[in-house]
């Protein structure tokens, strides 16, 4: 069975989908790559989702752009998790690095200390690190149960990423989930799945 998390803005599609999906990755401004929802429209969602017993992860990030984040935008993605974490969401999506394209260990080690134990994603913020192997050791350490990558830009096509996705699967093991995502469509979901041997898979358009 092909697991699909499909990733929505509001809770208005929510209804119509539910019972076709999995997991939910909520998130709003998707033109923009995606950015925390507020908590009316969280909780909503969970009202929502928790009829019918899917899950749901919640991206925390304040804004578009890159993903370095100051001490500002630090402390209010983390009053964003706390909120997230009250109302009740499974889980948290994240991604903080430098500005040389590493890692932000004092960031993300406090978004997942603030996470309380929640489910936890690092998103594609994965595929602009310059040392992509060293970030799955690190994140498996931290007790991350996924990576959202592409395998590559997003302007290239999934299917061309495949070998490098294989060999972030090869090197995680079963430490964590290599979790493919973009350009993902109901109707290329199992040649994907086919390819990479994957049971996740993500996208806004697998319903």
């Amino acid at each position: 069975m092909l697991l699909k998390e499909v990733c929505v803005e509001n809770f208005e599609r929510l209804p119509k989908i539910i019972g076709e999906v999995d997991r939910i990755e909520l998130c709003d401004n998707l033109a923009e790559g995606g950015t925390s929802v507020s908590i009316g429209v969280a909780k909503e969602a969970l009202v929502i989702s928790k009829k019918h017993k899917v899950p749901v992860m919640a991206m925390v990030r304040p804004r578009k752009g890159n993903f370095v984040f100051s001490e500002a935008e630090l402390r209010s993605m983390l009053t964003d998790v706390a909120a997230y974490r009250e109302l009740g969401m499974d889980g948290i999506v994240f991604g903080c690095l430098t500005t040389d394209n590493n890692l932000d260990l004092a960031a993300n080690q406090a978004i997942i200390s603030a996470s309380q134990g929640a489910l936890l994603t690092f998103h594609m913020a994965f595929d602009e690190l310059n040392e992509p192997l060293a970030a799955i050791d690190w994140l498996a350490e931290q007790g991350v149960h996924r990576i959202l990558t592409h395998g590559g830009p997003l302007n290239t096509a999934i299917s061309d990423n495949y070998d490098r996705l294989r060999q972030y699967q090869e090197y995680a093991g079963n430490r964590l989930i290599i979790l493919p995502g973009g350009g993902i469509t109901k109707d290329n979901m199992a040649s994907v799945a086919e390819n990479l041997a994957v049971h996740e898979v993500h996208g806004t358009r697998l319903v």
